[in-house]
């Protein structure tokens, strides 16, 4: 019972760490010095947290579909949104804010930009410092410059650095009639999906366009592996 409390195994480098650490250093610095220059330091620092959120799934995770550019764009534009609705209707307390929250969520699955950072924004939006709340609806040019900033960074960035984002949407897939178990050498093991997820070489935040990959690559692995116990078999 206690092993499930355990981390599991990352399937990266330590190289692959300290290119997204770099990446979400530079974009973070970047997206609230240029937030500070148009709108004050103030203002920009208090977005510092979850424009600090959106950098790790921007550049850690940036194959997963929390980190695609509508992503970031909607959930922070869905989250501006209703905050500043909510703080107009409510005002400004700790129950309208987890409350504006909760519906910035509700709002982001519906338009599917969900993106966990925009949560935070909501919550701080609401619950603003002074500066931010002179600004009034204005406050969405900082949220949305800060978005947007943090978005071409990581655009920059990552193709700069040989990781391809945006991930391109991945094609449906035609679903086969189901057919009687096969016991077969070349099945698809644990062990194999290890050795893909190795092969990789990236932080895994699945999209279908991953998953289909990381199969191909399993098969691949699992073909090697027949081919090797039949060699191994013969005499």
């Amino acid at each position: 019972m206690f092993a499930r409390w355990l981390p599991a195994a990352i399937n990266t480098r330590p190289s692959e760490w300290s290119r997204a650490a770099i990446g979400m250093a530079l974009g973070t610095m970047l997206s609230v010095w240029l937030c500070g220059q148009v709108f004050g330091m103030e203002v920009a620092l208090h977005l510092i947290g979850p424009l600090g959120a959106s950098a790790v799934l921007l550049f850690a995770v940036s194959s997963g579909a929390l980190a695609q550019p509508w992503s970031i764009l909607g959930g922070y534009l869905s989250a501006g949104v209703v905050s500043l609705l909510v703080a107009h209707v409510l005002g400004r307390t700790l129950g309208s804010a987890c409350l504006a929250a909760g519906m910035a969520l509700v709002l982001m699955c519906w338009l599917r930009c969900l993106h966990p950072p925009a949560g935070a924004l909501a919550l701080l939006l609401v619950l603003a410092d002074p500066a931010t709340i002179t600004m009034d609806w204005k406050a969405l040019g900082p949220v949305m410059l800060g978005a947007c900033a943090m978005l071409f960074c990581a655009l920059a960035y990552n193709n700069l650095t040989r990781i391809r984002y945006p991930k391109r949407a991945a094609e449906p897939v035609a679903v086969l009639p189901a057919g009687p178990p096969s016991i077969d050498s070349q099945a698809i093991t644990a062990q194999d999906l290890k050795l893909a997820l190795a092969d990789m070489d990236a932080f895994i935040d699945v999209t279908p366009e991953d998953l289909e990959q990381l199969i191909h690559a399993s098969e691949l692995h699992a073909k090697r592996r027949s081919i090797s116990e039949v060699f191994s078999s013969r005499p």
